[in-house]
């Protein structure tokens, strides 16, 4: 349910909210019971007002790169989506090739739609804006998406929202290689592994290392030994360094991870206009609550 409500309704349950909290105020119209609305107004138009300040400071403060010269860590990518290398991707509901899917499904009851199932994919997608392309994994990301599509079928109503190939995806996120040059390797534990599995075939250690013949591995055909293992390690990893990396968009840490199908001035557009609106609302709770209170 958190995630659901940070991808769709964070601003219209917060808003919603606040209504709910003037409905209190006529309630209970005394000056105890207006206060305690105002208050309530005042933290739920701060807390929105600041979520979406900060998802306006991100992407306006975040230039947008090249995915061909991409810096490593917490970038802005813009391109268009595209199918990695394999099967495609197909949504839940309805079967649709596509790049990512969040899927609901509510049950009616009475005058009430109750929640059955819900949940969304993992897999990574592309996102390719003309100079390269780089894999988007969506675990925890923030997505918006204009793709929405709501239906009824007997008694339960199925919502489905897709990302789709071909269309503008903006992407904000932490930027890693993995793999190739950026490769993390350890000469010294992947040799001692070589000599391991070398030893778990004594013919032929035997018959590759033992110069004299004598049947055993003296200490300088060890070290004759030990040597070849090292230079073929070597080689490995130049040859896994030489290779082209993975270069992968993923959560950073402690920043936020948004992943859309609009492009930043639309972004920039909507998360200020939303900042605005409840900064409104927050100074207008203040000035309510401190003329009850004055009164």
């Amino acid at each position: 349910m958190l995630s659901e409500w940070r991808h769709t309704y964070a601003n219209a349950a917060l808003t919603g909210g606040n209504l709910v909290f003037l409905l209190i105020a006529f309630k209970f119209p005394t000056p105890a019971g207006a206060g305690v609305a105002m208050g309530l107004i005042s933290l739920s138009s701060f807390l929105a007002w600041y979520l979406n300040l900060r998802r306006f400071r991100a992407i306006a403060d975040t230039p947008t790169s090249k995915a061909a010269s991409a810096p490593q860590g917490y970038v802005e990518l813009l391109g268009r989506g595209v199918h990695p290398p394999g099967e495609k991707l197909r949504s839940h509901l309805t079967g649709l090739p596509c790049l990512w899917y969040r899927y609901k499904i509510e049950e009616k009851s009475g005058d009430k739609w109750r929640h059955l199932d819900s949940g969304a994919s993992s897999d990574n997608f592309g996102l390719h804006d003309g100079t390269g392309m780089v894999l988007v994994d969506p675990d925890d990301a923030e997505i918006l998406t204009t793709n929405k599509s709501t239906w009824l079928q007997d008694h339960f109503r199925k919502t489905e929202w897709t990302l789709i190939a071909g269309e503008t995806i903006y992407v904000l996120g932490e930027h890693v290689t993995l793999g190739g040059a950026a490769t993390d390797l350890n000469l010294k534990q992947d040799v001692s592994g070589l000599l391991a599995e070398w030893k778990k075939d004594k013919p032929s250690l035997l018959k590759r290392f033992d110069l004299d013949g004598n049947g055993e591995i003296d200490l300088n055909e060890w070290e004759f030994a030990r040597r070849a293992a090292h230079r073929e390690i070597e080689k490995e990893h130049r040859e896994i360094r030489l290779q082209d990396g993975v270069h992968l968009i993923r959560k950073p840490k402690d920043k936020l991870f948004l992943i859309a199908n609009r492009t930043p001035d639309q972004l920039v557009s909507r998360y200020r206009t939303w900042a605005w609106v409840h900064l409104a609302l927050l100074v207008s709770a203040c000035m309510t609550a401190a003329i009850i209170f004055l009164n």
